[in-house]
C-alpha cells in the first residue's frame, strides 16, 4: 500500500489534463532545445515520468517533444540520469509511432542498453527483436574499447529471447554460447582494485589483489562464481555473475540439438551408464561443440554452487543469496540433463546427497520442489526409485509450511506442472491430495486462479466424494490452521487436563473431546470413511473466527470452486457415484459453517447441480427415496435451506416417474404425495396456531405443483389434490394471508392453484402437460413457445372455465 503522501502525488499526476500537460513538455522542450541537462530539467523530466507511469490510459504526446527526447538519449554529453529517465519516459509511451530510435550508430554499451529497451518494448512488432539481437551479438563480438562493459548487453539479450527466439541465428548463438563458457568458467579468482583517490600513503602491497573469499571466510580454492565473496568485482566476474543469471534461459531457448553421448538405442542402460561417465571424464570439453561445451560448464558451475551453498555463511543476506543459487543451480542441471542424458548418471548421486541434506533442514524447503522435479524428470531414466523425495514433499511441507505464500505458490504450479504425471504414476500423490487444500485455504486470494488450473486432475471417481467435503469445510479448515498456529504446546497440555467444556475455538482445539475433530480438519492423508460425527458441533465452536479476514475470503471461494468440482464431475459421474453425490449434498445441506450468506451462496451451486445430476441420473429420485422423502418431510428444512429444499421437491415431481425409472411404483408415489401435502398444510393452513416461519411464494407453488404432478401419475390421489387447492385458494385469499405475502403474491399463488386445479380435470390433458414424454420434454420444444409447458396449462385453463360452451355445467 502507498503512504499518503505518494497516494496524493499519484492522485495529481492522475488529474492533470492534456491542456497541462502539452504546456509542461513544451517547458521541458526549451530545457532539451537549449541543451540545458541540470538539475531543474532532471526534476520536470521526473515529474513527467511519474504523469505518464501513474495513468492508466495512453497519453498523447507532441511530436517535437518526442523528437527531443530521442535526441537528448543519444546525446554523447547527456548525463547519465537524463539518459535513463529520457529511455523510461520512451518505453513507458511504447508502442508508439512517434519513436523512431535506431540502434545501430550506438557504440557505447550502457546507451546501447537504454536505446534497445526502448525498442524492446514494442514488442515482436517491425522486427525489433531480429534488429537489437544482430546489434548486441555484434558488439559482443567486437573488441571493446577501453572502459566499456558487455554486462550491460546481457539482460538485453536476455529479453530478445524471451520475445523471438528466433531472433538469433545458430551462428549467433555459437558465439553467444563460447562467450558464456569463458565468462561462466574462467573468470579471475582474485579481486578487482579499488579506485584510490591518490595520496602519499598509498604502499605498494596495497596495490596487490586480494584473492576472491568464500560465504565461510576461507579462500576460494576454486575458480568464481556468483557466491564468491569479494570487496570489488573485475569486469569478468561481473560477467561470469550476469551470464548466470541469464543461463538458464538460453539454454532452454538455445540449448537444446546436438548429439548426446548416450546411444541407448544400441547400449543397454547399464552399458550407457559406464560409457556416459567414461566419456564425461575422458573427453577433453575444448573439443566438443559450443552448445555441448556451453552444457558441460553449466554443469560444473552449478556443482560448483551446490558445494558452496554447503557453507556456513558469515552474513545473512549471503544465506538467502545460497538459497536462491541451490534452486538456480538443480533448475539449470536439470534442464542440461533434458538436453544431455549422459549427465543424469553424474547428476543422481550427488543430487541424492543434497536431499538427504535438505531434509534436514526446514529453511531449505523451497530447494525441495527443484529436486523432486529433476527426481521425475530423469529417475525413470536411472532406474531410481525416488519415492522418499515425493513423501517429503507432499507429506511434511504443506503441513508445515503452508503459511509460506511464495512456497505455496511454487509448490502448486509444480503440482500444475507435473499433474497428468502425478495423477497416472504416483499414488502418494492420490493419497495426500488433503494436504494440497491446506494451501488453499490459508493463501485462497492469490492461489484460487493456478488451483483452479490444478483443480480438474485431483478430480476423479475416487476422490470425488471426499473433495466435495473438503470443499464445503475448507473455512473450517482456514480457522483450523490459524488456531493450530496460534496455539502453544502448554495450552493444549492444560486444555487436555480439563474436564469442562471449552467456551471457544482456542480452548475446544486442546480439549480432548474435540482433538479428533481438528485432526479429521486437518488430515493429510485421504478419509475413506463418511464425515466424522460432531463436525456440527465444532462448526458452531468456529464460529468465533468466522469474521476473520482469511476466513472471509476462504468462504468467498467455496462457491466458485464448488461449481467447478461439480462441473467437472458431471462429466464422468456414473450412477452409483451420482447417488453417493446426492447423498452428501442432502447431508451436509444441514452440516455446513453456521455463517448465513455463506450457507445461502453454498446452498445456491448445491441446488442447481442437483437438478444437473437428476437430468444426468434420473433413476436417482427412486434410489434415494428414504433420503428424499425424509428430507423432503421436514419443514425446518425450508426455513435453513430454501432454496435447497425447493430444487429436492421439483426433483421429486419431475422426476418421480415410471416414465424415467420402472421401478416406480403406486406406493413410492402416495408416499412422496402424503409427505409433501403434510408439509405445504404445516406451512399454509396452520399457519397462525404454529407460529410457522412464513416461506416464498415460490415454494409453495412448488409443492402444489409436485402434488399435481404425483397425482397425474397415480390419478386416485386426483379428488384430494383437488379439494386440497380448492381450499389453498380460499386459504390465499384470506386476510391473514394477504397480510402476509401481499396481495400480489397471493393473487400469484392463488393462479397456480386455479390453473393445477382445472388441468387436473381432465386427467390425460394433465398427464401430457405435467408429466411429458421424452419427446415433449426436449429441449427444443420447451423454447418454442407456441408450444410450451406453460402455453398448455394456460390453454386447458380457459377451456374449464364455467363460461365456456365447451364444457358443460
Amino acid at each position: 500500500m502507498f503512504t499518503a503522501a505518494a497516494e496524493s502525488f499519484l492522485r495529481q499526476a492522475r488529474e492533470i489534463q492534456d491542456g497541462e500537460l502539452q504546456k509542461f513538455c513544451l517547458r521541458i522542450t526549451g530545457f532539451l532545445q537549449n541543451q540545458d541537462l541540470g538539475s531543474e530539467t532532471i526534476d520536470c523530466l521526473r515529474r513527467l515520468y511519474l504523469i505518464i507511469s501513474a495513468t492508466k490510459y495512453w497519453r498523447s504526446l507532441d511530436r517535437e517533444f518526442v523528437k527531443y527526447l530521442q535526441a537528448t538519449l543519444c546525446l554523447p554529453k547527456s548525463p547519465e540520469q537524463i539518459q535513463v529517465l529520457c529511455a523510461a519516459i520512451l518505453r513507458d509511451m511504447s508502442p508508439c509511432d512517434l519513436v523512431s530510435l535506431s540502434c545501430d550508430p550506438v557504440i557505447d554499451t550502457k546507451l546501447l542498453s537504454l536505446v534497445t529497451s526502448v525498442l524492446l518494448a514494442k514488442g515482436v512488432k517491425d522486427n525489433a527483436g531480429f534488429a537489437v539481437g544482430n546489434r548486441v551479438v555484434k558488439v559482443v563480438e567486437a573488441r571493446q574499447p577501453e572502459g566499456q562493459s558487455l554486462r550491460y548487453l546481457l539482460p538485453v539479450l536476455s529479453k530478445v529471447t524471451t520475445l523471438n527466439s528466433a531472433s538469433v541465428n545458430e551462428e549467433q548463438a555459437n558465439l553467444i554460447n563460447k562467450k558464456l563458457v569463458d565468462w561462466l568458467r574462467y573468470a579471475s579468482v582474485h579481486q578487482g582494485m579499488a579506485q584510490s583517490s591518490g595520496g602519499f600513503f598509498l604502499s605498494p602491497r596495497n596495490k596487490q589483489p586480494s584473492p576472491i573469499m568464500e560465504v565461510d571466510g576461507a579462500i576460494a580454492a576454486d575458480f568464481f562464481t556468483v557466491l564468491s565473496v569479494g570487496h570489488h568485482y573485475t569486469e569478468d566476474q561481473w560477467l561470469n555473475m550476469h551470464s548466470f543469471s541469464m543461463l538458464r534461459k538460453w539454454l532452454l531457448c538455445y540449448g537444446s540439438g546436438g548429439t548426446s553421448r548416450i546411444e541407448s538405442d544400441d547400449k543397454s542402460d547399464l552399458e550407457g551408464s559406464v560409457m556416459s561417465m567414461v566419456s564425461a571424464t575422458s573427453t577433453s570439453s575444448r573439443l566438443l561443440p559450443p552448445k555441448e561445451r556451453l552444457r558441460e560448464k553449466a554443469y560444473e558451475y552449478c556443482q560448483r554452487l551446490i558445494e558452496q551453498s554447503n557453507r556456513k555463511a558469515l552474513k545473512r543476506v549471503d544465506t538467502d543469496l545460497q538459497k536462491a543459487c541451490l534452486i538456480e543451480a538443480i533448475t539449470i542441471m536439470d534442464i542440461v540433463c533434458r538436453q544431455d542424458s549422459s549427465y543424469v548418471y553424474r547428476a543422481l548421486p550427488f543430487l541424492k546427497i543434497v536431499h538427504g541434506r535438505i531434509c534436514m533442514d526446514p529453511t531449505q524447503t523451497r530447494v525441495l520442489l527443484p529436486l523432486a522435479q529433476f527426481f521425475l524428470t530423469h529417475s525413470e531414466t536411472a532406474a531410481v526409485d525416488s519415492e522418499s523425495v515425493y513423501r517429503t514433499l507432499f507429506t511434511k511441507v504443506p503441513a508445515e509450511l503452508f503459511h509460506h505464500p511464495l512456497l505455496a505458490f511454487e509448490f502448486i504450479q509444480f503440482c500444475k506442472v507435473n499433474a497428468t504425471f502425478f495423477t497416472q504414476n504416483v499414488c502418494i500423490f492420490q493419497k495426500f491430495f488433503p494436504n494440497l487444500f491446506k494451501f488453499l485455504a490459508w493463501n485462497s486470494p492469490p492461489l484460487v486462479s493456478e488451483f483452479k488450473e490444478l483443480f480438474p486432475s485431483l478430480i476423479h471417481p475416487e476422490t470425488a466424494i471426499e473433495i466435495l467435503h473438503l470443499l464445503l469445510d475448507l473455512p473450517c479448515l482456514t480457522a483450523a490452521l490459524d488456531i493450530q498456529l496460534r496455539s502453544s504446546p502448554t495450552t493444549e497440555k492444560a486444555m487436555g487436563a480439563s474436564s469442562l467444556p471449552p467456551a471457544n475455538s482456542m480452548e475446544a482445539f486442546g480439549h480432548p473431546f474435540y482433538k479428533s475433530l481438528f485432526r479429521y480438519l486437518l488430515r493429510c492423508e485421504n478419509w475413506n470413511g463418511d464425515v466424522i460425527e460432531g463436525l456440527g458441533l465444532l462448526h458452531q465452536f468456529l464460529v468465533d473466527l468466522s469474521e476473520c479476514p482469511r476466513v472471509v475470503q476462504c468462504m468467498q471461494i467455496v462457491p466458485i470452486l464448488l461449481q467447478l468440482f461439480l462441473k467437472e464431475v458431471v462429466k464422468f459421474a456414473d450412477g452409483p457415484l451420482i447417488n453417493q453425490l446426492s447423498l452428501v449434498l442432502l447431508k451436509r445441506s444441514a452440516m455446513l459453517y453456521d455463517v448465513p450468506k455463506f450457507k445461502t451462496d453454498v446452498h445456491r451451486v448445491m441446488s442447481s447441480y442437483l437438478l444437473k445430476l437428476c437430468r444426468i441420473h434420473p433413476s436417482l429420485v427412486v434410489e434415494q427415496s428414504k433420503e428424499l422423502l425424509e428430507f423432503s418431510g421436514t419443514a425446518t428444512n425450508i426455513q435453513n435451506k430454501e432454496a435447497f429444499f425447493t430444487h429436492v421437491v421439483w426433483c421429486i415431481g419431475e422426476y418421480m416417474s415410471v416414465s424415467y425409472d420402472k421401478r416406480c411404483t403406486v406406493e413410492q408415489i402416495n408416499k412422496f404425495f402424503e409427505v409433501l401435502e403434510a408439509v405445504l398444510f404445516e406451512i399454509t393452513q396452520l399457519r397462525a396456531s404454529a407460529n410457522v416461519p412464513k416461506c416464498s411464494p415460490r415454494v409453495i407453488t412448488v409443492l402444489m405443483t409436485t402434488l399435481a404432478k404425483l397425482a397425474s401419475r397415480s390419478q386416485d390421489l386426483i379428488p384430494r389434490v383437488s379439494l386440497y387447492l380448492s381450499k389453498m385458494r380460499s386459504c390465499v385469499q384470506s386476510k391473514a394471508m394477504i397480510s402476509l405475502y401481499g396481495e400480489e403474491d397471493s393473487e400469484e399463488i392463488c393462479i397456480r392453484a386455479t390453473e393445477l386445479m382445472n388441468l387436473l380435470k381432465m386427467p390425460s390433458v394433465a398427464q401430457f402437460a405435467l408429466t411429458p414424454s421424452a419427446e415433449v420434454a426436449s429441449p427444443r420444444f420447451h423454447q418454442d413457445t407456441s408450444v410450451s409447458l406453460s402455453l398448455a396449462m394456460r390453454t386447458s385453463s380457459r377451456l374449464l372455465q364455467r363460461e365456456t360452451n365447451y364444457v358443460p355445467g
